[in-house]
């Protein structure tokens, strides 16, 4: 695929279809790899990605109670 090499403000860069965006789940960031002559642009990965739904369902299961018990409950604070 040939791409052409646009202005950005004082930077080059390239623009990429909405079609390629979407194939590669693609959304604000990327990996950009140099390698051997190339240039290699990877979708960056969300670190948390899908945490949110697992949680709601482990609450629907009743799965989400503390694994260590809570020691402060049992403890008198003095001032």
């Amino acid at each position: 695929m040939e791409l052409s090499v646009i202005t950005i403000g004082n930077s080059r860069g390239i623009r990429l279809s909405k079609s390629i965006l979407e194939k590669y789940s693609i959304s604000d960031k990327i990996e950009l790899v140099l390698e051997q002559g190339y240039m290699i642009l990877k979708p960056k990965p969300e670190p948390r990605k899908g945490w949110e739904d697992a949680f709601k369902q482990m609450h629907e299961r009743g799965d989400d109670t503390l694994l260590i018990r809570d020691l402060l409950e049992d403890e008198t604070f003095v001032d």
